[in-house]
């Protein structure tokens, strides 16, 4: 047996993964531990009929805080990973059929924005101003920092305040930009992390700004290429993923964490762990025997958790090359239609979508002269009562009309393949509480020193990753999250 200190990373998400790659650095000898029957978490691959399905994360915006991994293994990304920049971005469809190609080229995105309202193109230039402002702050100086202390919060908040970080990303965008359809153009990039638009604080206007200065890519393969590159990464350090390996119960003696049981009754002993499991999940299940001072039970239950997601995923014996790679399709409805979702908590008659066809990029994912695709849709996390044993093929079989009647035509005639996600899938499968899809929601009271910390307040030794810790969800958050232990976790002796 290895003489060298030992973690355990429980999860193999995003977070989970660049945690391991981290500490395999400080030289502790690592052992991460999968749930499921392959790594990747939320980032898990379906491979059916000849398709492969990214199940979850499909955009790539800071290339660079992965390339930091493979520098860490003294290895370069681009020989084991092909990142390919998108141009556009996205394409915004509206319900009356308009559109918006909205792309990091700042003369192209003026020219789509006058086609809307030509007076907003200098409200736009003022809206990068302050979303740069908020990028300087909440992504240079903050996203990496460990918030273990509440006067970290408070020695920032001047500068906070003075970017307008108090108001909502709407809000911020709405003092800037006047026309209905381009305030949704450039509000929407909360809901890419679980939150609403209209609550979140403006702190996440800086992904707009992040997509401007590091560009939309896709891994080629999919992200699932991604997952495989990391268990290369920690393989590599000596560190091993055993996958099919649910934990039961994170062992703490004398206040520290020092192993885990499984659920077969196995008993791995180390020197600390680190969960990137759901963090509500983490102390609520994983430390239930364990009494807990600041996240408790009642505490987890009175926080506010983001949105679920309702997932389709199908493969066509044609392809749809109209069809862009990223593509938001924007309901009639905005404000109300999130407020069904977070607020209300109900499923409504109508929706919003993101359509990926990662095919449109790399065609090795489906057989030849087909398409893979999956639509995602924001529905209301288990805190509704939705019950989706009855209602999820009626919500597949409605998106599917609705597919059919805008982008893809003919769909039900072409579809050869086919699964769903639902919020069920989310609480029972990934672990995560109410099904939320994202963890806790990113309103201001959930920000930073108020998110559970990246270092456990209620058990020594214990470490929280990925998206319901600091500093929150998507790709560059979660493997941020494993940065931050850079500062906290100490060389392996």
């Amino acid at each position: 047996m290895s003489s060298r200190a030992k973690a355990i990373v429980i999860g193999s998400g995003f977070g989970g993964l660049a945690a391991a790659v981290r500490l395999g650095a400080k030289g502790y000898d690592v052992t991460v531990l999968e749930k499921l029957d392959a790594p990747g978490g939320r980032a898990y691959v379906y491979r059916q009929d000849g398709f492969v399905f990214d199940a979850g994360p499909t955009i790539v915006t800071a290339p660079f805080l992965l390339e930091e991994l493979w520098t860490l293994c003294g290895r370069d990304m681009s020989d084991d990973i092909d990142l390919r920049e998108l141009s556009p971005y996205y394409t915004i469809r509206f319900d009356d059929g308009s559109h918006f190609d909205y792309s990091g080229d700042d003369e192209a995105m003026k020219r789509e924005i006058a086609r809307f309202n030509p007076a907003d193109v200098e409200g736009y230039e003022r809206f990068l101003k302050a979303s740069a402002k908020l990028y300087d702050i909440g992504f240079d100086q903050l996203l990496h920092v460990s918030f273990d202390s509440i006067g970290k919060m408070f020695k920032v908040l001047p500068k906070l305040v003075d970017a307008q970080f108090y108001r909502s990303v709407h809000g911020l965008v709405s003092r800037y930009i006047k026309d209905p359809k381009l305030r949704r153009v450039f509000s929407f990039h909360p809901l890419l992390i679980g939150g609403n638009p209209f609550s979140a604080t403006a702190v996440y206007a800086l992904i707009a700004q992040l997509e401007r200065k590091h560009g939309v890519h896709f891994a080629m393969g999919g992200t699932g290429a991604l997952v495989t590159g990391l268990t290369g990464l920690i393989e590599s350090q000596g560190g091993q993923i055993r996958c099919n390996a649910p934990v039961r119960q994170i062992i703490v003696e004398n206040g520290a964490a020092r192993g885990v049981a499984l659920e077969n009754g196995e008993i791995l002993k180390s020197d600390l762990v680190v969960s990137n499991a759901d963090s509500a999940a983490t102390y609520k299940r994983l430390l239930s025997d364990h009494k807990r001072k600041r996240w408790t039970d009642s505490k987890l239950d009175r926080a506010r958790y983001s949105m679920s997601l309702f997932v389709w995923y199908f493969g066509t014996d044609r392809r749809y090359d109209d069809v862009p790679h990223h593509m938001i399709m924007l309901g009639d409805r905005y404000k109300a239609l999130l407020d069904d979702i977070f607020a209300k908590k109900i499923l409504a008659d109508d929706y919003s979508l993101y359509l990926h066809r990662p095919t449109a990029t790399d065609t090795s994912l489906a057989p030849e002269g087909c398409d893979a695709f999956y639509v995602l849709s924001p529905v209301p996390n288990l805190d509704g009562n939705v019950d989706w044993e009855e209602q999820a093929e009626r919500y597949r079989a409605r998106i599917a009309s609705t597919l059919s009647q805008t982008v893809l035509p003919d769909l039900k005639n072409h579809i050869v393949t086919s699964r769903l996600l639902t919020p069920i899938d989310f609480r029972e499968r990934l672990f995560s509480e109410r099904g939320a899809a994202f963890g806790l929601e990113p309103v201001l009271t959930q920000t930073a020193w108020f998110r559970p910390h990246n270092s456990s307040e209620d058990v020594d030794d214990l470490y929280i990753v990925g998206a319901g810790t600091h500093p929150g969800a998507g790709l560059p958050g979660v493997i941020s999250s494993a940065k931050v232990l850079d500062e906290l976790v100490p060389d392996a002796s």
